[in-house]
């Protein structure tokens, strides 16, 4: 059991690394290919089309084979497209590597995520928050580390060397020494789809539109505040940097306090002080849009106030339906789809309307996250999670 938590909890710390350091190495990469940071923006969409086709694949294997060799040949080939990633001066042949990590990290994120829960079923919820912990804590050593070699005068591909190593030594430990729960039987996966027949529909509906409109807010901040800085001059480089790790520094402190917070509170006592905490904040970063000290703040706190909301809205989700690998799959579409959307055109919005439409997105995309959590609220009441067999 433990080793099974070590190897999951690994796995979410490289994909916390690999996501945040998309967004201080945009304008790199931008320059990498020739084309203009707005435009690299689209490294949002494709990767989480990626991310989402690695989902819904994720979702059918994870019922039929052995969850550990899919985990550790998904993990290697994130790592190999990591590695390569700022090696390619073709803006085209990168888009298409980072559809395949995406595929892969996809993937591996729903198997992470499926696994834990049939490991500890109903009391799931304290692991799902450690689970994401670590992606927090990926996420905030992922900009520092940027932060520090372009403080030394490196380049940015060390530190895609360096995740790319990291990301495949995890592998290999969990080929060698993690043992995934086996899949579920067919005929009690099938029962607890069909246990609710079409009125689990719009509880599952409600779910993946709460992960859409929440990672499209966390992604949205996290990948464009070091953009959002550097374009109102609020910060050099290498600080802004730095900035987006006080982001993903607090949202893992966040995450850290979301642990035992699960085990007193409910998710329906959680979401909506959390959200009405990264209101608040945001409201800040937008009534002071040319402050370093409000920008500082906004970022510290929203990064707190988003953590609980992911896994506490998972988790809640679970309390309402039997998550079998393929509706967790479904549900964990909106998280992928989230982080290709907005994520996606806030660049091209921000240059057009201005780097201060970034707040202003982030807010609308938590007010949309609250009336999707009512959703998940109002249909769960209408159904209890249908009972089979082991």
């Amino acid at each position: 059991m433990g080793r099974r938590l070590i190897g999951y909890f690994s796995l979410f710390i490289c994909i916390g690394l690999d996501m945040a350091l998309t967004g201080p190495a945009l304008p790199a990469l931008a320059a990498q290919t020739g084309s203009t940071v707005a435009a690299m923006g689209t490294i949002f969409i494709v990767g989480a089309g990626g991310v989402s086709l690695g989902t819904l694949l994720g979702g059918w294997l994870f019922d039929r084979i052995p969850g550990r060799r899919i985990l550790v040949i998904g993990q290697c080939v994130v790592a190999a497209s990591i590695f390569l990633t700022p090696h390619i001066p073709w803006f085209g042949v990168l888009m298409v590597l980072i559809v395949v990590k995406g595929i892969a990290g996809g993937a591996v994120h729903c198997g992470a995520n499926t696994l834990l829960l049939w490991t500890f079923e109903g009391k799931a919820g304290p692991y799902v928050n450690a689970l994401h912990f670590f992606f927090g804590l990926g996420a905030f050593l992922s900009p520092f580390l940027f932060g520090l070699l372009i403080d030394a005068g490196r380049v940015y591909a060390e530190a895609y060397h360096i995740l790319a190593v990291v990301g495949l030594l995890v592998a290999l430990v969990m080929g060698g020494t993690v043992v995934a729960p086996a899949p579920k039987p067919k005929a009690a996966g099938a029962a607890a789809e069909a246990g609710g027949g079409w009125s689990v529909a719009p509880l599952v509906i409600s779910a993946m539109l709460f992960l859409f409109f929440y990672v499209s807010g966390e992604i949205t901040f996290g990948g464009w505040v070091f953009t959002y800085a550097r374009t109102l001059n609020l910060a050099d480089a290498a600080h802004a940097a730095y900035l987006t790790s006080v982001f993903w520094l607090a949202f893992t402190v966040g995450r850290l306090l979301s642990i035992p917070a699960a085990v007193r509170f409910r998710p329906a006592q959680i979401i909506p002080a959390a959200l009405a905490g990264v209101a608040a904040f945001l409201g800040l970063l937008i009534v002071f849009p040319g402050s370093p000290a409000a920008l500082w703040t906004a970022a510290a706190g929203t990064g707190f106030c988003m953590a609980p909301v992911w896994p506490t809205g998972f988790t809640l989700a679970g309390q309402s339906v039997r998550l079998t690998a393929r509706i967790t799959g479904f549900i964990l579409l909106g998280d992928s789809l989230g982080g290709m959307v907005l994520p996606g055109l806030t660049g091209w919005i921000m240059e057009s309307a201005g780097a201060p439409a970034m707040p202003r997105l982030v807010l609308t995309a938590a007010a949309l996250t609250f009336l999707a959590f009512l959703g998940i609220v109002v249909f769960g009441k209408k159904g209890k999670p249908a009972a089979v067999p082991a």
